[in-house]
């Protein structure tokens, strides 16, 4: 039996779940379906660099064996879209009856994972202002969605939803009134990946945890008993730790200098702080942890990097303050949970944000590494959702 055929064999399972995970260039995906205790993985993988010239996409089986992996431009995420459902009939001959869409932010009135529907979509559409370079992305993905896949009920996972639990104290900004009554408060995001965590650890899960999402975007939560009790990123998934190429918080003088001085319009001042900031500008012009990590400990004289030492030691002295933080606010500290890609790959980064921390109480017994999940707990979503919606 080849590999196309044991997947075909595992595809007589029915009411498959298709859960896409859309980043900024970026499509992560998995095919699920319901196994005895939870979502079982049919088909998972990556279309990366969409939109540039180094562009590719992995489909992989349940088992690792890789079905497609090539080198391919995908000019949108909806192009990677049509790729992947045309590997799809090819490989399982099947199309899914359920579409999950990670959504990163709906603003105030859309805050629960729920079917899209018109109406749905006119409220996500008026909400994009509170994030303008994700809300478009999300709409045009599930456009995309429901012409490729017409018969498949489509359901949006919103990313803040988990943070719906942080209180007052944590989700209300310094300003008027009338600004949190427009919706200017603190959501807070990389819910589904935290989700995941909750559910892994299920009964396991102690009382006071922190969970930290590094990667190209970052962020730490605080949880009492797996609810969320404050978060760092806020209005935005701009908001929190330095990022990859985000700035994280900044003192509101630096933003009303820039205004001032520098003459940037709206969309430009948007751009600096979103794909100019970060690691990639304290490093002049790397984002990536592992190539930083090169530089800094280059023995090459001429290679040696300190941009790259110095934008590794703002990231993880970041990490460290919040984690620090976030052990007085839980009175200490039972777990440590590192995820995302720089979480799970990067000893370094690890090892600097949590030394100095064993006299607070944080040993090395109370910490752990763990992937996240985000597509199988969009998949448990979906499930839910549409066995609830069965008459």
């Amino acid at each position: 039996m080849d590999k196309v055929d044991s997947v075909e064999k595992s595809a007589e399972k029915t009411d498959l779940i298709l859960a896409l995970n859309s980043g900024s260039s970026s499509l992560k995906f998995g095919v699920y379906y319901r196994g005895a205790n939870d979502e079982e993985p049919l088909l998972t993988g990556s279309a990366d660099g969409i939109g540039l010239s180094n562009g590719s996409l992995h489909i992989r089986a349940a088992d690792g064996t890789s079905l497609v992996q090539r080198d391919r431009i995908h000019e949108s995420q909806s192009d990677a879209l049509a790729a992947l459902a045309a590997s799809l009939v090819a490989d399982i001959a099947s199309t899914p009856a359920a579409v999950g869409h990670r959504v990163v932010h709906g603003g105030p009135n859309l805050c629960k994972h729920q079917i899209t529907t018109p109406q749905f979509l006119d409220q996500l559409r008026s909400a994009t202002h509170f994030a303008p370079l994700h809300i478009p992305q999300a709409l045009s993905l599930i456009a995309a969605a429901q012409s490729i896949f017409p018969s498949a009920a489509q359901f949006a996972c919103f990313d803040d939803a988990f943070h719906q639990t942080i209180p007052e104290v944590a989700s209300h900004l310094p300003l008027p009134q009338r600004y949190f009554d427009l919706g200017i408060r603190r959501y807070g995001f990389h819910g589904i990946s935290y989700e995941s965590l909750v559910h892994l650890f299920g009964a396991k899960l102690p009382e006071r945890s922190i969970f930290a999402h590094l990667g190209n975007g970052s962020s730490l939560c605080a949880l009492r008993n797996g609810i969320s009790i404050d978060t760092t990123m806020g209005l935005t998934p701009t908001g929190g730790i330095p990022m990859g190429t985000r700035s994280g918080d900044l003192d509101p003088g630096v933003i009303l200098y820039i205004l001032r001085n520098a003459k940037l319009d709206v969309d430009r001042l948007e751009d600096l702080l979103n794909h100019q900031s970060g690691l990639f500008a304290l490093s002049s012009g790397e984002s990536d942890v592992k190539t930083l990590e090169e530089r800094a400990r280059s023995h090459d004289p001429n290679a040696n990097d300190p941009n790259a030492r110095l934008a590794l030691d703002v990231f993880a002295v970041s990490v460290r303050k919040t984690i620090g933080a976030y052990m007085a606010l839980l009175g200490g500290v039972d777990l440590l949970v590192f995820t995302g890609g720089i979480g799970e790959h990067s000893d370094n980064v690890r090892s600097a944000a949590t030394n100095g921390l064993e006299p607070l109480g944080l040993t090395a017994d109370k910490i752990q590494i763990v992937p996240t999940q985000e597509e199988r707990q969009i998949a448990r979503h979906c499930r839910e959702m549409m066995i609830n919606r069965c008459p």
